[in-house]
């Protein structure tokens, strides 16, 4: 693979760090902030509203631009966005903060997605857009435990400023290794917004939202639920935050090989897998070996959807609405990711306590099950919508 693959890598390992170490720090965040637990929780839910708003918006915003120039732009947006957070007095500053970190995510993944992609042999596709993505699976497998570990020993604060150091060195490694590209004339916005008329394309989207919804509605409460439910210690947290990450990287390069060599059948069994280790972790969370066990199964699942999903979308967007459609399926990602954390807190306000929440959560992905069997069909029966 390019080098500059790498550096992209780079870029999501920063990302996914300020995405996902919050569900490492919600105690410490809750106690120190004044806030509940369930408020402590939309702090994930924010984020990921910045990004569903910021990946469209600032997709047609850059379109004129060169692609590094949008990705080095987009990364200091994340890197200022860290830093507010490092200093955020209360509650409602340290939400707005998030939100403007997340305003990057989407355009950035989305952008950078189409450069991997770009980069390699067309039968290569996957596995590149994979590999950039393990950028996001190495944050959960080796920044998020750090993280929370920094978190408990020396206050959140500290781990925020972690990542805007991380921040710095990402816009150091795209500015030096992703090369130069002349700013393409862009199709008419006319043209690129007609992807969302689709429907292919948006039932892609719908399966993105639904499979990783009961994700992130378990793994919001990962640090309650291993030491209410498992009787883990809080410093226990982030070793098991590490069996995650190590799920996350194999399933997202297991995923890229599949969806490399039959997309389809990788789409189906992806998310059927994430679906049954759903509906498992609602018993395995009950003891220390079953925790350990499901968290790295539901780490595996939940990322070897990545690429199918992503190469899916992208499939049947085609031409001029690619590198929208690509920016909108992150969006999508992280509104599953919003919709996950509210649906989290949804049932530990309703009193049903933290045990229902994978039994609950595992309805999601099994939607998105049927919905992905219903657009193959369709497909089956019709033909595809865009080439491959």
């Amino acid at each position: 693979m390019p080098i500059a693959i790498y550096a992209l890598t780079v870029g999501a390992f920063g990302i996914g760090v300020t995405e996902f170490v919050i569900m490492g720090l919600l105690l410490q965040v809750s106690n120190d902030l004044g806030v509940g637990l369930p408020a402590a929780g939309l702090l994930m839910t924010g984020y990921a509203l910045g990004v569903f708003v910021g990946a469209p918006v600032l997709t047609i915003a850059t379109r004129r631009l060169p692609r590094k120039t949008t990705l080095v732009v987009l990364m200091a947006i994340f890197t200022l966005g860290n830093l507010v957070c490092a200093l955020a007095p209360n509650y409602p500053v340290l939400m707005t903060a998030r939100v403007i970190t997340a305003l990057a995510h989407g355009t950035f993944f989305g952008v950078g997605s189409m450069m991997a992609a770009s980069l390699v042999a067309p039968d290569k596709k996957a596995s590149a857009i994979a590999l950039m993505f393990t950028g996001l699976t190495l944050a959960t497998l080796l920044g998020v435990p750090f993280g929370a570990w920094l978190g408990v020993a020396f206050g959140w604060r500290a781990t925020f400023w972690a990542v805007a150091g991380i921040g710095v060195l990402a816009l150091a490694a795209l500015a030096v290794f992703v090369p130069k590209t002349p700013a393409e004339a862009p199709s008419p916005l006319r043209e690129e917004l007609a992807v969302l008329a689709r429907p292919q394309v948006l039932m892609g989207l719908a399966m993105t939202v639904l499979g990783f919804g009961g994700v992130f509605a378990v793994f919001t409460f990962i640090q309650p639920i291993l030491t209410e439910l498992a009787g883990f210690s809080t410093a226990a947290v982030s070793p098991i935050l590490l069996v995650f990450g190590a799920g996350l990287v194999v399933g997202n390069l297991a995923g890229g090989k599949l969806a490399d060599k039959k997309l389809g059948a990788a789409l189906l069994g992806s998310i059927a897998l994430l679906t049954v280790a759903m509906a498992i972790a609602g018993f395995a969370f009950h003891s220390p070996i079953g925790a350990i066990t499901v968290t790295f199964l539901l780490g595996f699942a939940a990322f070897a959807t990545v690429a199918p999903l992503q190469m899916r979308v992208l499939q049947q967007a085609g031409g001029a609405g690619q590198t929208l459609a690509s920016s909108l399926n992150i969006a999508a990602f992280n509104l599953g990711n919003a919709f996950g954390a509210w649906l989290g807190g949804a049932i530990l306000l309703a009193g049903l306590g933290l045990a229902a929440i994978p039994l609950i959560a595992a309805v999601v992905p099994l939607t998105a099950l049927a919905l992905a069997a219903i657009s193959l069909w369709v497909e089956k029966r019709t033909g595809p919508v865009v080439a491959a």
